[in-house]
């Protein structure tokens, strides 16, 4: 892997992640930018606990451009965009209308491929495995900034997820917290850990779950499966066998095994709901320890954490999509029409022939 690192018109770094030792990237971006200027706050609910972001300027943010004004695509001739390179394998910049800037954290946009009408799951392998070292290398350089607790890179993938950019895209936030899904795990964790006299919770579910029927699939180094308690139709949760709190200490042999898991993953997903149906639409959420420091939770060091990726669709059949309504909403309690067990045979029935 080959990274170089430049700057955008306006000031925003860009960075070329290249499967070549040897290539070139001097393209300059021609646009004439003004210094973006945001307007994000963090402010925190003394009732609830979490924190909100508060980003007026993401008002006026692109939103569902014809193909041939893609801001994610390379730019060629006069068609100028966000990548001032005429081509690229992996691209990461900081996002225009970021939700997190500042003191706040920061938001980037990591392009997985130069082409607009692709897929995460039409990578090969050897491209897949680029954008999972440019999530590494994003989660490390992050992690150093001082306002930065926590890195999260995910993926929106689909209309119907809410994505006003169909180039094959993801995102990373860096947050200057703690996020709440991560401060409940790391609750439970003490509490198991002080309740059994120090075992980890995470290995205890992995335990559990790989000796249950709602197994997607699992390899020398990874394990996909339905949690017990799955809150969404078709949800998947992706462990290394070996536990590991993030994306840097994860190991080699997991690191060169997880393009083929993952693309076998999202290949299953678009066959879930039967042939001639739409893509479907779906968040891939990467779940690491955070940066900051964990004296809150009792007990518990980064190294308790377990490295995971959630994949899940709202979609729960042929048509039809799952919709966070009253309960889910007003009080976040979760209601799945689809039995966790079914979901898995399904995701085994749907398995690459």
């Amino acid at each position: 892997m080959k990274k170089t690192s430049t700057r955008l018109a306006d000031g925003r770094e860009l960075i070329y992640y290249d499967l070549r030792d040897d290539s070139v990237r001097d393209a300059v971006d021609r646009r004439p930018l003004e210094r973006t200027v945001t307007t994000s706050r963090v402010r925190h609910d003394v009732l609830l606990g979490d924190s909100v972001a508060i980003a007026s300027h993401r008002q006026g943010r692109t939103y569902h451009p014809p193909a041939d004004e893609c801001p994610l695509c390379p730019s060629r001739g006069d068609r100028l965009s966000e990548i001032p390179d005429s081509t690229y394998d992996v691209a990461v910049f900081e996002n225009r209308f970021p939700s997190l800037a500042g003191d706040s954290g920061r938001c980037e946009v990591v392009c997985f491929t130069s082409d607009h009408d692709a897929s995460f799951k039409d990578l090969t392998e050897g491209q897949a495995r680029l954008v999972l070292e440019a999530w590494t290398d994003r989660t490390a350089e992050l992690s150093h900034l001082p306002s930065v607790q926590q890195v999260f890179c995910f993926e929106n993938r689909g209309a119907e997820i809410g994505v006003t950019l169909g180039h094959p895209h993801g995102q990373i936030y860096a947050y200057p917290f703690t996020t709440p899904r991560t401060a409940l795990m790391l609750r439970s964790l003490a509490a198991h850990k002080e309740a059994t006299g120090g075992e980890n919770l995470f290995d205890a579910v992995l335990e559990r779950e790989t000796a249950d029927e709602r197994i997607v699939l699992q390899t020398e180094h990874w394990v996909a499966f339905v949690p017990y308690a799955a809150h969404w139709p078709y949800e998947v949760h992706l462990y290394p066998r070996h536990r590991v709190p993030d994306l840097l200490a994860l190991g080699e042999d997991a690191r060169t095994e997880f393009p083929q898991v993952y693309l076998e993953l999202l290949n299953r997903f678009d066959r879930i709901f039967g042939e001639g149906e739409p893509p479907t639409p779906y968040i891939a959420a990467w779940h690491q320890a955070p940066f900051g420091a964990l004296e809150e939770f009792d007990g518990v060091v980064r190294e308790d954490f377990a490295l995971h990726l959630e994949l899940f669709t709202i979609r729960r059949t042929s048509g039809k999509l799952k919709f966070l309504a009253g309960s889910e909403s007003g009080m976040n309690v979760f209601i799945n029409d689809v039995p966790p067990e079914r979901a898995a045979e399904r995701l085994r029935e749907v398995a690459s022939s």
